[in-house]
């Protein structure tokens, strides 16, 4: 009887916290609202509560785009979120450069992120930041590496990329573009950062469960950082509840992949090896002795940085070419070297290759915008106060939109706008125009890797193939296609295409 007793009140008591975490969730819902939604009665947080922005735009981006375009300082104030939003170059450059150490990633934002990323080098601020960057910054700038990491790249277009379109072709099959070039950038990327191949572009296409959780994991962090208030997905991670219940299912299957992965590199060795988490394990010294925590994040930051930009910003590329064939042909001509491999110096040559790509990132980079926290008070170089501890983010999609920019001709795709220097040779634009490497302390070591990958793919696809995208997402190709909510650009739906040999 006691021991049934002992029971009851322990069931009780359960329930009886549940209901009290369910009034404190509800109270917390009305808290907000009585002190956001009332008393801000301006057009921007009223469109973003109510989502009435979608019935004239695809994407967020593009309302932002337009707000910004509309504003005399490129800024503006998204009250609900306690954010400014800015495409004023001047003030990108005085938060990435001149006021670095105020505009931190800072805790709001490591929060958010912090059970995906953990203390990667893209969660973290102060010692712990300048101490994997300068790792990284000696590995990726190795040319061991760097001619370690061309070879992986030239055999997985020609092996795997290659004889997958091949088959597409002949076949007249539709394929999902996106899907393709994330499968490639997954391979290329574990085999260059941990030496280990998935496999996931094999002619049967085997399902990753590492690459699935991670797309989860990414959306879902994602969707924490447009929550009106933190307290929303604070308090459905309490309860473990919807999404966050799904997160925490994905983040513990990365955790254990990115387990597995690194018990199996421990166990091969890295002394002969030149994949990037090898290099890293060795400059630690006892390998074994490494915190296998440290190394997990590690694992996970150069998946989120190899995989998802790359595939997003080559997947974008072939829908803008589907609608440009004249650029695809112009491409073609400049890659011409006859039945002769594509060598890494060539690649580094072709100028106008090089443009068409700034020209696809500037109107769709893999990461629409990046957020920092400001530390103190402070003032924006065109005068928007901002306040201490309140939220800034830069947004490259706008920027790539900006008439004050980029000319009246902003919205059209000229990759001719980059080839400005002798000879029609390449030019860049400043970091702080166009931010989609990020610029200042913080710029993407991973850069010339990156567009190297991206360079070696479209030219080995042009040579060889016409793509044209179909369906839906080949009627909205001239325009923004719609992307799916996450840390990096996807499309909805992916992007069915099909290829013909040239």
């Amino acid at each position: 009887m006691d021991a049934m007793e002992l029971s009851w009140g322990a069931r009780c008591a359960g329930l009886a916290f549940f209901g009290f975490t369910l009034c404190m969730a509800a109270l917390s819902v009305v808290l907000l609202l009585v002190r956001r939604w009332p008393w801000c009665s301006c057009h921007v947080c009223r469109a973003y509560l109510t989502r009435s922005w979608a019935r004239d735009f695809t994407n967020l981006g593009d309302w932002y785009a337009h707000l910004l375009r509309r504003s005399p300082t490129g800024t503006v104030h998204v009250h609900v979120l306690g954010c400014t939003v800015t495409a004023n170059p001047a003030n990108v450059e005085y938060m990435l450069k001149t006021r670095f150490d105020n505009f931190p990633k800072g805790k709001p934002f490591a929060s958010i992120l912090g059970d995906l990323l953990g203390n990667g080098i893209f969660n973290v601020d102060g010692t712990a930041w300048r101490h994997q960057r300068k790792m990284a910054s000696l590995e990726l700038g190795s040319v061991t590496v760097r001619s370690y990491a061309y070879k992986i790249i030239a055999q997985e277009v020609e092996t795997r990329l290659m004889p997958v379109l091949a088959d597409a072709a002949d076949r007249g099959m539709v394929l999902d573009l996106q899907d393709v070039f994330r499968r490639f950038a997954f391979d290329t990327i574990c085999k260059i950062s941990f030496g280990l191949d998935p496999g996931c572009l094999d002619r049967e296409m085997p399902v990753s469960e590492l690459a699935d959780a991670f797309d989860t994991a990414s959306r879902l962090s994602a969707m924490r950082g447009a929550a009106a208030s933190p307290l929303l997905w604070k308090m459905k991670r309490f309860l473990n509840i919807g999404s966050e219940r799904e997160l925490k299912k994905a983040i513990k299957l990365v955790d254990e992949l990115a387990a597995a992965m690194i018990r199996e590199r421990k166990k091969l060795g890295v002394s002969n090896s030149h994949d990037l988490l090898s290099r890293f394990m060795a400059s630690t010294g006892d390998t074994h002795a490494v915190d296998d925590k440290f190394l997990r994040d590690i694992v996970v930051s150069f998946l989120l940085a190899g995989r998802d930009t790359v595939s997003s910003a080559l997947t974008t590329l072939f829908m803008i070419l589907s609608k440009n064939p004249d650029v695809a042909a112009a491409m073609r001509a400049e890659a011409a070297v006859g039945d002769k491999p594509m060598t890494y110096e060539h690649l580094k040559g072709l100028h106008y290759t090089h443009a068409v790509l700034y020209e696809n990132m500037r109107l769709f980079p893999p990461v629409q915008f990046d957020s920092k926290f400001c530390a103190a008070a402070d003032v924006l170089p065109d005068g928007t106060y901002v306040a201490g501890d309140a939220r800034v983010m830069y947004h490259p999609y706008a920027m790539g939109r900006m008439p004050h920019i980029w000319g009246a001709d902003y919205d059209a795709f000229r990759p001719e706008r980059w080839l400005t220097g002798p000879g029609s040779s390449f030019v860049p634009a400043s970091l702080y125009k166009f931010p989609v490497f990020q610029a200042g302390l913080r710029v993407c070591l991973g850069k010339e890797l990156a567009v190297t990958e991206m360079k070696a793919v479209s030219v080995a696809v042009v040579r060889a193939f016409n793509v044209e995208v179909v369906g839906e997402n080949g009627r909205r190709a001239a325009g923004a296609p719609r992307f799916v909510q996450g840390l990096t650009a996807s499309i909805s739906g992916g992007l069915p295409v099909r290829v013909s040999r040239v």
